[in-house]
């Protein structure tokens, strides 16, 4: 049945996300115990805008796109690769997604679920700020790159309104 899904069993056990963190021996062995590696055929859809939100995610192999609606249209918000922490605003926030992240090739990732997140923020108050200062230089690079874009429109738009 999971492999119909595209859903496959894991067949690793890897930890990175504690020492990514920095976080104290308990809050590591805390997380570190309570992850789980989740494994990925292309085109399964991790996870919906909106749905509620198992955890925090590190991406460990494999490609990702994330997607989102916004006022009616559907939005290419980008690709996720290797490495990269996905959905800090849902677990830090109100336990939302907001975005559709969807695998572009056979991928893994590790979850931290949500209760064992909490417990460790208990345990080690400095993670979450860490957690929120990481979520501000997301943010600060999406709107640099969006501003970027838009440069880069207008720019062709004044080239092409010259000729």
């Amino acid at each position: 049945m999971l492999e119909e899904t595209g859903f496959r069993a894991p067949t690793a056990t890897a930890h990175p996300l504690a020492e990514l963190l920095a976080c104290s021996s308990q809050a590591a062995d805390l997380l570190s115990g309570a992850s789980r590696v989740l494994e990925f055929d292309a085109s399964y859809v991790v996870f919906r805008q909106y749905e509620t939100c198992r955890g925090l995610y590190l991406l460990a192999s494999g490609s990702f796109a994330r997607s989102a609606i916004r006022l009616n249209t559907r939005l290419a918000l980008g690709m996720a690769r290797s490495g990269e922490l996905v959905e800090l605003a849902a677990a830090l926030g109100d336990g939302r997604h907001t975005c559709t992240l969807t695998a572009l090739s056979p991928g893994s990732l590790l979850l931290l679920p949500m209760t064992a997140l909490s417990r460790a923020f208990d345990v080690h108050p400095p993670l979450r700020m860490h957690l929120l200062e990481e979520l501000a230089r997301e943010v600060s690079r999406a709107y640099t790159a969006c501003r970027l874009s838009r440069c880069e429109a207008r720019t062709r738009r004044m080239h092409a309104q010259a000729m």
